[in-house]
């Protein structure tokens, strides 16, 4: 796999985290709730959804009225144990779940939240909701994203169908075969797993760890955000900036060299 396009992968999992927005401790402050549901629609997050609604002035904050919609959905990540042939491992693990939050205009944005002691905490918010969307065109399949090209595919027994367009050029519009796709996978992600010298050198794509942050302005009466990887590794979990549960992702548009 072309190097430039593993990167957009990263690209399209760019966060924006809102610094200063709460003490360095303000996260430990806040106790996780016992359900994702009920973090993702707790005050303090519907509040953090007003200011992420209204960043570009598509809507004022005071007329933003974020809502949660439905239940939560698990988001599936592509496992390096697959990739790296393990003996029964599924081809992907959940990473975290995600609940659809809609604003008084329309935006959506998908609400990730990860278990901690005694409940879950929302860590991120992400442009969008392809998290639930496509766990809703999978059906009763295993529905799980291949971050490092941004691909979403839905696992029905032994054959990987694409959900969106970059799976699509990836194993075809007919998907392919399970054992075929853990080919596919060996040859661009196998000397970039956990603990290889890829790795090791925090190379941007593959399944190397955060990139780091460079500031850029904020807008409206928020505080100074930073961009950084928010899934750069694959095998190293999760690689969200949790300076407190305000974290931001937006997804980016790139482009890929044929």
């Amino acid at each position: 796999m072309h190097a430039r396009a593993m990167g957009a992968g990263l690209l399209t999992a760019a966060a924006l985290v809102l610094l200063g927005a709460l003490p360095a401790d303000a996260a430990d402050a806040l106790p996780p709730a016992p359900t994702p549901e009920q973090a993702a629609s707790a005050p303090g997050t519907l509040d953090t959804l007003s200011r992420f609604f209204a960043r570009d002035g598509a809507v004022a904050r005071s007329a933003a009225a974020p809502r949660v919609e439905g239940g939560s959905v698990p988001v599936r990540i592509l496992s390096p144990d697959f990739v790296a042939g393990k003996p029964g491992a599924p081809v992907a693990r959940v990473e975290f779940r995600a609940s659809r939050a809609v604003s008084s205009d329309g935006q959506k944005a998908s609400l990730w939240t990860v278990e901690r002691a005694g409940g879950w905490q929302v860590v991120n918010i992400a442009t969008g909701d392809d998290e639930i969307r496509y766990a809703e065109l999978g059906g009763d399949g295993l529905v799980f994203r291949e971050p490092q090209i941004d691909a979403w595919y839905v696992q029905k027994g032994a054959k990987v169908l694409p959900l969106d367009e970059d799976a699509v050029r990836a194993v075809g519009r007919n998907g392919t075969s399970l054992a075929a796709y853990r080919e596919r996978v060996v040859r661009a992600y196998g000397d970039k797993l956990p603990g290889s010298a890829y790795a090791k050198k925090g190379t941007a794509g593959g399944y190397g760890g955060p990139q780091a942050a460079a500031p850029v302005a904020a807008s409206g009466d928020g505080p100074a955000v930073t961009v950084a990887s928010a899934t750069a590794g694959v095998g190293a979990g999760l690689a969200l900036l949790l300076i407190s549960a305000a974290a931001i992702r937006r997804r980016a548009t790139t482009t890929r060299e044929p």
